[in-house]
């Protein structure tokens, strides 16, 4: 690409701070009056020159139809919106519906997820998984359909009750083990239900005071974990 000028650089930050701000890109009119140029000719001529060097890309006919090119375009991989499904227990198993709360987005490629699996998220809430590094406030990914193997973490309905666990087999009994001595592994009375297992998981935080010292710290920002190499 062309390098720009500082005018155009500011116009093309202008243009990207109000898409992501209001959902849509500018019109030539709000660039003229947000920059006090004196009629829209002028901010019309740094969009075309915007567009010429590549930072633009514009739908002929189409109002608010520009759209900024990023230089990674070329390795960005197809995005997968997934519904946040409200919160899972990562402790006692409780009772509770699901509801759409939330959606994240992420690329399918690089959790491993297949582009057409059911998937959907759950906000964790507990902290009976810290052995596996799953702490209160994370989201996990959960993919719905693969049998689960043994060693897989799980969202699953044990006797009604929701909860996240590690999926085990003990003496031929499937159950569902904490990862944390302060639980109890959960053996269920009537039934259980797999409702999916964890591929991937989303935290966004400080270091957690719950982990043992020995493990790393969790740093500030945002830690995209794939989880589908599964146990075998």
């Amino acid at each position: 690409m062309e390098s720009l000028t500082a005018r155009q650089q500011e116009i093309l930050d202008f243009i990207r701070s109000h898409q992501l701000e209001q959902g849509v890109v500018p019109t030539l009119r709000e660039i003229a009056r947000h920059f006090a140029f004196r009629s829209m000719t002028a901010a019309a001529d740094h969009v075309r020159a915007l567009r010429r060097k590549g930072y633009l890309a514009h739908s002929p006919r189409l109002s608010r139809s520009h759209r900024v090119i990023s230089p990674l375009d070329a390795l960005r991989h197809p995005a997968l919106d997934i519904p946040i499904l409200g919160t899972i227990a990562a402790g006692f198993a409780e009772l509770r519906e699901q509801e759409a709360v939330g959606c994240v987005t992420v690329d399918a490629e690089t959790l491993g997820i297949r582009p057409r699996a059911s998937v959907f998220a759950l906000r964790v809430k507990g902290d009976s998984m810290i052995g596996r590094h799953i702490l209160d406030g994370d989201v996990v990914i959960i993919e719905q359909g693969p049998q689960p193997r043994s060693g897989d973490v799980v969202a699953a309905l044990i006797d009604g009750e929701s909860t996240l666990k590690t999926f085990v087999i003990e003496k031929g009994q499937p159950c569902l083990r904490a990862e944390n001595p302060n639980y109890p592994t959960l053996i269920p009375v009537e039934e259980m239900i797999i409702q999916g297992v964890m591929v991937g998981l989303l935290r966004r935080g400080q270091a957690d005071s719950s982990l043992p010292e020995s493990w790393p710290s969790v740093r500030r920002g945002v830690t995209l974990k794939s989880s589908t190499q599964r146990t075998k």
